[in-house]
This record gives C-alpha cells, sequence and structure tokens, in this order.
C-alpha cells in the first residue's frame, strides 16, 4: 500500500509568499501530500496555486485579523500545532521556521522537518523584539520576556520528536545545532534560474527588494544613501514603512509591493543589488546574480555560501562585495569598493553561478534524502532490555 504523506507549513497568506513558500511549492510537486498550516487564507486566493486546494488548519484560523499577522497569537502557536492529529499518516513532512516541526507524531511515523530557522522570536531576534516591541516595558516585558523563555523551551523540546533535519544553509545547519544539538544535511533552497530574465546591460541605479521589517536593516541603506546620494529603488512593503518613507531623500524611490514581473524587471536593470540583513540563505542574493546583477550584501550567514566576493576570488569571478560590519559607514565603503571594482563583475559568470542552486538539483537531493530516510526508518531497530 502507497505510503500517506502529510506536509506541514506555519502559515498560508498572501502576504507571506517568501523562500519557505517557495520550498513548499516545490514539496507538492514531488510528493502527493495532504497540507497543513496554522491558518490558510491561499487556498480562496485565485492568484495562487494553492487556489481551491483543500487545507487543514488549526483554530486560529477564526481569530480576528489572523490573516494579517497571525504573530500576534506568538503564546498560542505552540498550542494550536500540536491540536492538529495527523496519525493517518505514514510520514510527516514539516517546513518549519517557527512552529510547524511542532506537531506531534506517533513513534512509528517518520517526520522530516525541512528547517528555514530555528525560531527567530525566542533565540537571534529575542533582544530586537523586546526594543522594537510595546511589549518588551515594564510587568508586561518581564512577562514577554517569561513567555520567550518558554518559547525557547517548547522549541527545544518539539525538535525532539524530528527524525530527521534539512538545512537550508550550512549557517542554518550551525544554528539547528547550537539550539537543538542537532545534526542536519544542508539542502539549498529552490531557485527557478529559467524563470528569471537575464541582461547585461545595466541602468544607474542600486535595488532593494524586501519586506521592511526591523531585522532586515534596510533603514540602514536608506542611511548610507541618504549620504552618499546615489539613485536606489526599494520594492517592499511592511511594518517599517512609514518610518524609512519619512527618512528617504529624494534620491531614494519606495515604490512599495510590486507584482513579480515589476520585480524581475528592476533585478535585471539594476547597477547592484544591496542587502544589509543577516539571512538564513538570502534567496534574493541568488536571483539577483542569476539576472545578472552583482551584489552588495553584508557578509554574514547565507550570503557567503551564495557571493563571491571581489576582494577575494579570482578576477571575472566575482559576484558581489561583502562587508563585515552591519554599520553605515562599512555599507558606504562597500559601495564605494563595488564602483571600483565594475570591471570584475561580469554578468554571464553570475547567471551560471547562479544555477547550482537550480529547482531540478533542489528536487533531486530532497528526493533522494526521501528515500535514504524511509529506507532507515523501515529496518530501524530498537534496543531492548530484556
Amino acid at each position: 500500500m502507497p505510503l500517506k504523506y502529510a506536509l506541514m507549513h506555519e502559515w498560508l497568506t498572501p502576504k507571506a509568499t517568501g523562500g519557505s513558500e517557495i520550498v513548499v511549492r516545490e514539496i507538492l510537486n514531488l510528493v502527493d501530500a495532504d497540507l497543513y498550516a496554522l491558518i490558510d487564507f491561499e487556498s480562496k486566493n485565485p492568484d495562487s496555486y494553492l487556489y481551491k486546494r483543500q487545507i487543514g488548519t488549526t483554530f486560529l484560523q477564526q481569530f480576528p485579523d489572523a490573516k494579517n499577522g497571525i504573530q500576534n497569537y506568538l503564546p498560542l502557536l505552540p498550542i494550536a500545532v500540536e491540536q492538529l492529529d495527523l496519525r493517518e499518516y505514514d510520514v510527516i513532512l514539516s517546513s518549519s521556521h517557527a512552529v510547524a516541526k511542532g506537531v506531534i507524531t506517533t513513534p512509528e511515523q517518520l517526520h522530516i522537518c525541512y528547517c528555514h530557522s530555528p525560531m527567530r522570536y525566542a533565540w537571534d531576534l529575542t533582544f530586537d523584539y523586546l526594543r522594537s516591541s510595546k511589549l518588551g516595558n515594564g510587568v508586561i516585558g518581564w512577562a514577554t520576556r517569561y513567555l520567550l523563555h518558554r518559547l525557547r523551551q517548547w522549541d527545544v523540546t518539539s525538535a525532539n520528536s524530528v527524525d530527521y533535519f534539512i538545512a537550508n544553509s550550512k549557517h542554518t545547519a550551525r544554528r539547528i545545532w547550537r539550539c537543538y544539538r542537532r545534526e542536519s544535511t544542508v539542502i539549498y533552497p529552490p531557485i527557478n534560474i529559467e524563470n528569471l530574465p537575464f541582461s547585461a546591460q545595466k541602468e544607474d541605479f542600486y535595488l532593494i527588494v524586501s519586506r521592511l521589517v526591523t531585522y532586515k536593516q534596510v533603514s540602514l541603506i536608506v542611511q548610507a544613501f541618504n549620504k552618499i546620494q546615489k539613485p536606489l529603488v526599494i520594492i517592499g512593503t511592511g511594518p517599517e514603512m512609514t518610518k524609512i518613507t519619512q527618512m528617504a531623500k529624494s534620491n531614494i524611490q519606495l515604490l512599495g509591493w510590486q507584482p513579480d514581473e515589476v520585480v524581475k524587471q528592476y533585478m535585471t536593470s539594476a547597477k547592484g543589488f544591496v542587502y544589509a540583513a543577516c539571512e538564513d540563505f538570502g534567496m534574493a542574493l541568488v536571483e539577483a546574480q542569476a539576472c545578472g546583477t552583482p551584489v552588495i550584501a553584508y557578509g554574514a550567514g547565507g550570503a557567503l555560501e551564495t557571493v563571491r566576493d571581489a576582494a577575494v576570488v579570482e578576477p571575472k569571478t566575482a559576484t558581489g562585495i561583502l562587508y563585515r560590519e552591519q554599520t553605515e559607514v562599512a555599507l558606504i565603503e562597500a559601495i564605494a569598493s563595488f564602483e571600483d571594482a565594475q570591471g570584475k563583475f561580469y554578468p554571464e559568470y553570475m547567471r551560471a553561478h547562479a544555477a547550482q542552486f537550480e529547482t531540478n538539483i533542489f528536487a533531486q537531493l530532497y528526493q533522494e534524502f526521501l528515500d535514504k530516510s524511509q529506507e532507515k526508518h523501515s529496518t530501524r531497530e530498537y534496543n531492548t532490555f530484556f
């Protein structure tokens, strides 16, 4: 009898269409799985590939304004995911950057987690969350700290229910080990290179494509470009939109949210793609390179695995500039170095470099991992004491 699969993801909404959602789509292309999420507003979205698909959800689906900010119900996320009864399935696949891996399983089930990141709220972004949130001060602040403490405990405990971890980068693999003391296999997320246009001809502007949230450090980029007065285009929206709009001078153009075709047009035409966040992988950096556009990125996290720094690699094989400090001064210096290194960037090489992250490579590696994991699980022997 064929194995029965379930795929668990955090949330599915029109405002959440980043790298983790792309991984979900590609897994569904490989595996005939029933899909579950804490909330689902994509199956009613005519523009979504999930339109009219049956998707299992939790009680959070009925909560006020869940579509626009389920993170507001952060204390309830672990409880919600644990209410999903998936005992009818042989294999549980989770795509997790918060709580999806916490779904309850039985000893007979195989659970494979593709981990985009250990829960950022509870780990790396704890202090940023406290500083930027109204919940970080006074008595409420101490209650928030206790909540985050309990979330970390739950996060570690829930990791024990996972049989095998896949990490989306070596950086994430190190974080999985640090947080959970679990080994993981690195399989980079899929980039649809063929769907990205390419051009060696560039226009005189720099580009950011990003959600406008604190940890993306878009405000830092704006401050730097305010000083150097070079043209910058920002595509994206988020909680920091008002702040950034007020900061930006006349050389900076904010376009807000834009459809994919517009994003591709700008990404192909830009002189350089600028990034200041420490990302676990950073799909946008690879997409820019696939378009033949060199990048200027903070040299930490996934960028160290996807960008070839002109300061250290052979001529003509560079794909960008990495700067070592997440500061305005370091970024301005990196832009100056980028301007001086124009002859080192070959768009054709960037396209070829990005091809190692192609969708078909992800599909092959994920399927091989799934097959091997199922084989190990079916032959697993348990020690007994009698």
